[in-house]
């Protein structure tokens, strides 16, 4: 797997041609010699760790796992908190069974997990994340890693609990700001185009269902995202379900054009939902489609 950053600044960025480029890296390549691409996936993990973790509880249900934001970053780790704060919920869960209680909240839980593995875990590394995105990867790896193991050895931290930047979406600047990226043009044998990779997800959705990726302003859209940020939409979603086409129904070449229209090819949706955390607007809203439908991952 290949993880980037949501907080980039560079709206010409594209996650999937970082993740082609970075196998074609010379220290890399060797890896996939005479490897074959048999399955394909995206989705967007929770960074924020023990200062972001939000509301888990609410009547009749409660939040654990990577829902609940408990992966460790410095280790892109969540599993075995996953598997305990379930175990946490489900005790919880058979307290409030016994007691006869029913459609409420687990309140119990929600004051709980900070006390337990999963709070212990998550602390120690709190800080590596804030100092990573204001120091960046030299300095702010170096000095998260310090603050990591201070923590880890001695239960101490010299920068207390740092808080997060600007949101995701606030972090995306003017196209005009930054020179283009040309990503190389994919091989098919050891980089690949969307397409092509989207099929191996299995998604699936109806084509006549209602769209689940709701544009609330399509004017702003054009008029920000498009002619001030350059339309990343068609590079932050990587299954190519944002495009800006022309007149003719073709993808726009020139990202200045001005008679262009957005279309959603929600089909290829892979639920990642990068675009209702990236867009610089907050302008797309992402929804469950019918039936339960988007990608299937079975051999990942």
């Amino acid at each position: 797997g290949f993880v980037v950053h949501l907080n980039y600044k560079n709206p010409w960025l594209s996650p999937f041609d970082e993740f082609q480029r970075f196998k074609t890296h010379p220290a890399i390549r060797g890896t996939f010699d005479g490897a074959k691409r048999i399955s394909y996936g995206a989705r967007a993990i929770t960074e924020g760790g023990f200062q972001s973790v939000p509301k888990l509880c609410f009547p009749g249900g409660a939040l654990i796992g990577c829902s609940a934001g408990f992966v460790n970053v410095p280790r892109i780790k969540g599993s075995h908190n996953a598997v305990l704060s379930g175990m946490l919920a489900a005790e919880h869960v058979a307290d409030a069974i016994a007691g006869g209680r029913a459609n409420d909240e687990l309140a119990s839980y929600e004051a709980a997990w900070r006390d337990t593995d999963i709070g212990k875990d998550l602390k120690k590394v709190r800080n590596v994340k804030p100092l990573w995105s204001r120091f960046g990867t030299i300095i702010g790896v170096g000095l998260g890693g310090l603050d990591m193991w201070l923590n880890t050895l001695f239960g101490v931290s010299p920068f207390g609990t740092m808080k997060h930047g600007k949101a995701d979406f606030q972090s995306l600047e003017p196209a005009s700001q930054h020179e283009k990226i040309v990503y190389p043009k994919a091989d098919g044998v050891l980089t690949f185009d969307k397409l092509s990779s989207v099929f191996l997800s299995n998604t699936n959705h109806e084509e006549d269902q209602p769209v689940h990726l709701q544009v609330a302003d399509m004017e702003l859209q054009k008029r920000s995202e498009h002619d001030v940020f350059g339309g990343p939409s068609t590079r932050y979603c990587p299954a190519a379900v944002y495009e800006w086409v022309d007149a003719d129904g073709n993808a726009a070449a020139d990202p200045s054009a001005k008679d262009v229209t957005f279309v959603i090819n929600a089909q290829n949706c892979v639920h990642c939902k990068t675009c209702d955390i990236k867009d610089p607007n907050q302008n797309i809203n992402w929804v469950p489609p019918q039936g339960g439908e988007g990608p299937v991952y079975p051999n990942m």
